[in-house]
Order: C-alpha cells, then structure tokens, then sequence
C-alpha cells in the first residue's frame, strides 16, 4: 500500500463531515465517507513546529525537547528516527511538498533530508511573498493584511503556494505510478494559515450578514491570566494595526471578528478545492485502491472564543484537529475498473451532504499516527518507547489507533460505565495530553511564542471524554523540568455541561480528591 499523507496547516475541525453547517467543503467531506473519522483528535501542542516533530517522531514536546522553533531534535533531544524515514527503510520511495516539517532550525534546514526523504522536498516558489504586501485595499494601495482575499491573476507568478503544491503532488504521482515503486506522499497545506490570503471569488460562499461571531467571544471571568493567549502574530498584520486595538484582552471590533471568520471559512473551501483536485489525480493515476490517505492539520485555530485568536493555547480550539484514515478495502470497498472514489467537486455548485463511512468519538492523539499508519501499511509496528528514551533511536511514545477503527459506541460507553475507580480508569479511558508554555503568570508580548530561555511555566493539559483539566506548573528551561509541587493555576471544564470551555471550575473544593488524582497522572 502506498501512503499519500495530507496535513494542513492550523486547520480546526470547520468541515462539513464534523457537523459544520456553514462551511462548504465537499471534497474533505467526500474523503470522509470513504474513511473513519475521528471526532477527538489532538495536538501534543497548539504551535507549528512542535505539533509536527512530535508526530512525525511520535514523541511528546518533553521528549524532542522542543517548545520553539529553535532546536533540532536530532542535536538537542535524540536521533529519534521519524514515520517517514521509517517507511524510507521500509523500501518506500519518501517525498515531502510544501510544509510537512516546519521549515527552519527546527528540522536542521532541509525538512530533515536526507533521513526522513528520498529526494529534497518542495516548496513552492512563491511561499516567500506569503508576508509581503499583497492584498489591496480600498484605497488601492497594497498591504500586509490578516484578511486578505487575492485576484490570483495579479500575484507574484499569478499563482498561490498551494495551488503550485497540488500540482507539484500530482506530479509525483504520475512519476511514481510509471516507476511502479511503493511511496509516502506527504503534502503540507499552507491555508488556512494566515494571512487569510486566498482566490477572492471563495468569499461569495460566505456572505458577511451569515458570519456569526464566536458563541462566547468575551474572555471567561475565571481563566487564569497564565492560559490566555494574546494573539501577538495577528496584532502584526497592517489591517488590525490599523485598529489600534488595547494589549493584551483587545477586543477586536464585532465587524472584523466576522471578517476574521469569513475570511477563514473562505480559505478553508479554497484548501478544500487543492484536496479534491489531488485526490481527484489519485483516481486518475489508477492508485485510489491501493493508496491509503491520511487527512489531519498541526492544531487547530481560535476564532473568537474565549476572546482569542490564533493557536497557542490548551482549549479544544487550539487543539483539536480534523483526522481521518481512507484504507482501501477496510474503511471501504474497492472501486471496479473505471469507477472513480474521488471525483472532484465544485464548492460553488455542490451541495450534498456526506456522512463519514466510519465515526470514532474515542479521544486520541496526533503522537499515535506514526505507529497507526506503520500498521496500516503492513509494517513492523514501532516498539513503545521506555520512560526515557532519549537514548532509543525507533520508538513511539503514541499506540497505534487502528484497534478502534471498528469499535462501535456502545462498546466505549460500556466501558466508560463499568468504570469507578478514577485513577484506574484513566489506563482503560482514552486521554489526549498536549501542553503549552508561558514566560509569566499574565500575557507579555511573547506569551504565544516564548523561546525555550524565557519559559517560566508549562501548563500540562489533559482531555478525555468527560473533561480537560490542565495544570500551570514550574518549569526550568535549563534543564527541561517541569515542579508538579508548584502550581501556579489550573482549568477544569466538564464537557457536558460546559462544552465551550467557558466555566472553570478547578476552585471549586469538591473536585480536590478529583484533581489530586489527575495530578498524579500528569507528574507520569
């Protein structure tokens, strides 16, 4: 089985085949009726590169020792082999376009070749005009802006970096079809990344007076100063400098709250029109039936809730993620000959609804995709790493997810029933970790992205069906500790009754023998 790996670029669960309404997106929605879809899925932490070195060497940010953008794993952690360079020693043909790693120090400047892929990855020509001025405004005048809608004709080389990175992956199909070797695609989508930069014409899917503003876009009276994120890249842009908008709490002005999220929904059915047509040229290559496609993103994306914009936090905004797995012949049947699994569909003129082919509500982590695509594909699954593994070159700190590909509801519920014991239930419960860190107990310009030197604190957060409970605790960046015995905050939402994550009630005493037992899992 081939491998053709999708991950987007700070893409939250806005798609049609998670029960959005608003969002047009037929082409993920059509991938998701052939696929099991996990509704519960999470990031190890909200920010780009973290989120991508933890899964593709499925370790935690604690093991890669990486927070930042700053450090290369392989000098500063381990030489933790990765999924791709796995499947490369598994005689697969290894090929990387667009952002995958994140670019940088952070995978040593070459998106980790050679280790991790055959031939040097893509990207496209024109990423490098993604922050210059480019979006006109109504004066005619050219700026930097967040909300950015383009004429694609008048950019640099009339093009955009993910359309060139579709047709670069559809490229490399053909190649690999003809050569008739086994490979792992990965395609990395920049949108809806900001700027929200995108062909205007997806903007008539979305007329402003339908845009909505966030159902709680006010901060909660009782989030520790600590866990708010002051959403310092988008104060950058010209257009919300403009605004001239109070540090750290804002608000920003209910109209461009709705621009915001139009512009974000627009850019998600743009991202939507890239994927149909690459899946479209899997069809037309004849690999459909024997190419399993994974569809995910690095974190998900504030839009208003809780005031905040932007990643860099534990709420399920920030790191929930769409997930997905299209196997041929075990999430569906295979296609006869000439029959097509992935026709593409125009946004603008398609509007059935599709219903996943599978749904799990189990929680799980991005961590486990190394060792669940390993099995997917036939290989070897990586042994679990030890408690410290910065020494183990091939292991995975996350279990593969392929046992619940199958498990139906009632099984989970029975199980969740059958459970009294807290502490013991947490070994059969399904938990997805993720944490973020701060420099200070209250937001400073460098709340959102504080280098590995100035973290103060790290808040460990935990989310299981139930609840997400995070702690705030010491950490020494010297030495990579975190001190469970200095608590400087902590969060407690139940799901049920509190699904926005608006009420914190970590205060509150009669949780204490509750919280006493979840601080004994985080410490492990």
């Amino acid at each position: 089985m081939n491998v053709l790996f999708i991950v987007v670029d700070d893409l939250r669960p806005v798609l049609g085949c998670y029960g959005d309404k608003l969002v047009k997106s037929p082409n993920i929605d059509q991938l998701a009726s052939h696929s099991v879809v996990f509704s519960n899925a999470y990031a190890q932490q909200a920010v780009c590169a973290p989120s991508r070195v933890s899964f593709l060497t499925g370790r935690r940010p604690d093991s890669t020792r990486l927070y930042d953008f700053y450090s290369y794993w392989r000098v500063h952690a381990g030489n933790y082999s990765t999924m791709p360079q796995y499947f490369k020693e598994n005689g697969y043909v290894t090929l990387s376009v667009g952002k995958v790693f994140h670019p940088g120090v952070s995978s040593n400047y070459s998106d980790d070749y050679p280790h991790s892929w055959s031939v040097p990855p893509f990207h496209p020509s024109t990423e490098k005009y993604e922050n210059d001025k480019t979006c006109r405004g109504k004066d005619g005048k050219l700026y930097a802006n967040l909300v950015c809608p383009v004429d694609v004709t008048e950019m640099p080389s009339g093009t955009l970096p993910d359309i060139q990175s579709t047709e670069e992956a559809i490229r490399l199909m053909n190649v690999m079809k003809t050569s008739k070797q086994k490979f792992f695609l990965a395609v990395g989508y920049h949108k809806p990344h900001i700027p929200l930069r995108y062909p205007q014409e997806f903007l008539k899917l979305y007329p402003l007076e339908n845009i909505t503003l966030a159902p709680d876009p006010w901060v909660p009276e009782k989030l520790p100063s600590v866990a708010y994120n002051p959403w310092v890249d988008i104060r950058q842009r010209d257009d919300v400098k403009a605004l001239n908008v109070s540090f750290p709490y804002g608000p920003l002005p209910d109209n461009f709250q709705r621009q915001i999220r139009q512009s974000y929904y627009a850019a998600v059915s743009y991202l939507d029109t890239q994927v149909g047509q690459l899946l479209n040229a899997l069809d037309d290559v004849g690999l459909s039936n024997s190419t399993i496609v994974v569809f995910t993103a690095d974190h998900g994306w504030s839009l208003g809730e809780h005031g905040e914009w932007a990643k860099y936090s534990n709420f399920d905004v920030a790191t929930r993620v769409p997930l997905m797995f299209y196997v041929p012949g075990m999430t569906t049947s295979p296609v006869s000959q000439g029959e097509r699994m992935f026709p593409y569909l125009d946004p603008f003129s398609h509007i059935l609804g599709f219903v996943p082919q599978g749904q799990s509500k189990k929680v799980v982590e991005l961590v486990s995709l190394f060792s669940t695509v390993a099995e997917l594909a036939g290989l070897q699954v990586p042994p679990v790493c030890p408690e410290t593994s910065f020494h183990v070159v091939l292991c995975t700190e996350g279990s593969s997810i392929v046992r619940y590909f199958n498990a139906s509801e009632e099984k989970v519920k029975e199980e969740k029933d059958g459970c009294d014991d807290t502490f013991r239930c947490f070994n059969e419960e399904t938990v997805a970790f993720s944490q973020y860190p701060r420099p200070a107990d209250t937001p400073q310009w460098n709340s959102d992205k504080p280098k590995l030197k100035d973290i103060r604190i790290m808040g460990y957060s935990m989310r299981t069906i139930d609840y997400r409970c995070t702690v705030w605790v010491r950490f020494n960046p010297n030495n990579f500790s975190a001190d469970f015995e200095d608590v400087h905050a902590g969060e407690l939402y139940m799901v049920e009754t509190d699904p926005n994550q608006d009420y914190n009630i970590y205060n509150n005493t009669s949780h204490a023998c509750f919280l006493k037992k979840i601080l004994g899992f985080l410490k492990h």
